[in-house]
């Protein structure tokens, strides 16, 4: 079949396991050792300000969030941030990256059962040491013909992906919660983009869906996506 997918890429945060809870648990707590000093609402849009600062500096994950803490503490305290406090935005940094990974619902299934017919890929950016752990430790990682951490997912970047891992972006899929940086720049690169929303969306992914792509989908959840691979090859 001419229009047959060849390759399926998956991204991995909030995706096939949870990610995004921990630092939305890892802010509160950092919005209570900062109380006397700024409310929530400040803390949270000077954090963000600090975290896009920050993207091209120290790249997505863990690591770069809590620096972003710690200059945002630095901020709201003119420099008189107590060092318990560092202390303690530093641990809770270690206990996220060390924190057990729980799959989403049908991550396991949707991969198992598209993996008979498909290639599929892990497409994932961040710390690449936190990413590899997490992707040993889901159990996943056998399942994939591919995996790939990157700096960016870029519309250049999904085309060198799926021409290394199928047959280009026009017969390839990627399914990920992000509209920003699953959806968007995979229709872009000539691809087909499934946004599968997820409960808690970090501010800096959001985007506006391209309702206006013929190639663009969405689904309520893992468990829907081999029919939906299967709808798009029988068209």
């Amino acid at each position: 079949m001419a229009d047959r997918l060849t390759a399926v890429g998956f991204d991995a945060d909030d995706t096939l396991w949870h990610n995004e809870r921990w630092f939305r648990l890892t802010q509160d707590r950092f919005a209570g050792l900062l109380a006397d000093y700024a409310d929530p609402d400040h803390l949270s849009d000077r954090l963000l300000a600090a975290e896009r600062r920050n993207i091209g500096r120290y790249g997505y994950g863990i690591k770069g969030f809590v620096l972003s803490m710690i200059e945002t503490a630095l901020e709201v305290t003119e420099d008189r941030v107590p060092a318990p406090v560092i202390r303690e935005l530093i641990e809770a940094g270690q206990e996220m990256l060390a924190h057990p990974i729980e799959l989403l619902p049908h991550a396991r299934a949707a991969v198992e059962r598209l993996a008979e017919s498909h290639r599929v890929v892990l497409i994932t950016k961040g710390d690449l040491m936190d990413q590899e752990r997490k992707l040993a430790q889901s159990g996943l990682g056998d399942l994939f013909h591919g995996v790939e951490i990157v700096s960016e997912k870029t519309p250049e970047v999904y085309a060198r992906i799926f021409a290394r891992h199928g047959d280009g972006a026009a017969r390839a899929l990627m399914v990920g919660n992000s509209m920003r940086s699953d959806v968007v720049p995979a229709i872009r690169a000539g691809g087909w983009g499934v946004y599968v929303p997820h409960g808690l969306v970090w501010d800096i992914e959001h985007a506006e869906p391209p309702t206006d792509s013929p190639r663009y989908r969405t689904i309520a959840d893992l468990g829907e996506l081999p029919d939906l691979v299967a709808a798009i090859e029988a068209n």
